[in-house]
């Protein structure tokens, strides 16, 4: 089982896809370190996300209830709080790190509405490189507004030896966000195609898993159905910063309050059942590192058919298809 926890609606920045720094939550509200400890023990996988969870004040005590329950932890954050980010580091090195870069600098400060926000988060990155912490890397949310930035950060990330994650903009209750869409899918989806083609052109492993995600991110622009079942709310859980767990961070539903039950009360009650049958019938369709990577790992030899078969095709230049489609299935829809 893998995790979200959402320490904070608190925020820096004021990104163009987002609008979740409209909406704060306020500090007496944000889950404690008592709720913390009520998470289960031998979790795969946490991801400690906001908002910008370094405005925790707390963050240090957070991670030090969730680094004794979590084979591997990954913090989300815009890089701005330099010092926080080292001091936490030095404490936890094997922690994971992933900067949130909109794109080259001009794009990066615009989209993200933080005056000097990519000076401070590559400054970020290469005190934790000078450290020697290993896990660290860029993250980029892709829309038509950055698409072509996204192959200069890749490189930039294999250069400096980071890892490098890639989503694309989407709407959600908690983004606040209804109105994200792509103006031109085909010009972003040739952009996703150069990062995928780079990413097979290597000879680490990894990458070529990336490459089966990132070409079902050219499927989600062009409006095409999820390639591996979702199972949020089975595999995956999402903690918001008031407490409620939910299957994910899509839809709007709650399976139960951290703050007043137990994590296994909630997790094996009938509310969460209900919330498991919703995730079933749900049309979203949504393709993010969160609930693919998961299911990516249960269906580990057909994502590896895949590589297989299209990574040659992939470096020959040639056009892989996402899904046959039937004459009477709806046309792609862009929107999101």
């Amino acid at each position: 089982m893998e995790g979200a926890i959402v320490t904070t609606y608190r925020c820096n920045a004021e990104c163009y896809m987002c609008n979740t720094w409209q909406y704060p939550s306020s500090t007496d509200e944000e889950i404690d370190i008592n709720t913390l400890e009520k998470l289960p023990n031998n979790i795969a996988f946490y991801n400690v996300t906001g908002g910008e969870p370094f405005l925790r004040e707390d963050i240090e005590e957070i991670i030090s209830v969730l680094n004794n329950k979590s084979k591997r932890i990954v913090i989300s954050t815009n890089g701005y709080f330099t010092d926080r980010i080292i001091r936490l580091s030095k404490r936890y090195p094997n922690i994971g790190i992933r900067v949130s870069l909109e794109g080259l600098p001009a794009a990066n400060d615009e989209l993200r509405g933080i005056p000097d926000g990519f000076d401070h988060g590559l400054r970020t990155i290469l005190e934790l490189r000078h450290m020697g912490v290993k896990d660290i890397g860029f993250g980029i949310t892709v829309s038509d507004r950055n698409a072509k930035d996204m192959f200069e950060l890749l490189i930039l990330a294999h250069a400096m030896d980071l890892e490098f994650a890639s989503s694309v903009t989407h709407n959600s209750f908690y983004f606040h966000k209804h109105d994200n869409e792509f103006q031109d899918p085909e010009a972003i989806a040739e952009e996703f195609r150069k990062v995928i083609r780079k990413l097979f052109n290597t000879y680490r492993l990894k990458n070529w898993f990336r490459a089966y995600y990132n070409h079902y991110l050219i499927n989600k622009v062009m409006g095409g159905p999820r390639p591996l079942p979702c199972e949020c709310g089975t595999d995956v859980f999402f903690l918001d910063p008031f407490g409620k767990i939910r299957p994910c961070n899509g839809r709007d539903v709650i399976m139960g309050d951290l703050k007043e039950q137990s994590f296994e009360e909630i997790w094996n009650g009938d509310q969460a059942q209900r919330v498991r049958e919703l995730v079933a019938s749900c049309d979203r369709h949504c393709w993010m590192t969160g609930s693919a990577a998961p299911a990516m790992k249960k269906s580990v030899f057909r994502v590896a058919r895949w590589i297989l078969t299209n990574r040659g095709r992939y470096l020959h230049g040639e056009r892989v298809p996402m899904f046959d489609r039937e004459p009477s299935d709806p046309e792609p829809n862009p929107s999101l």
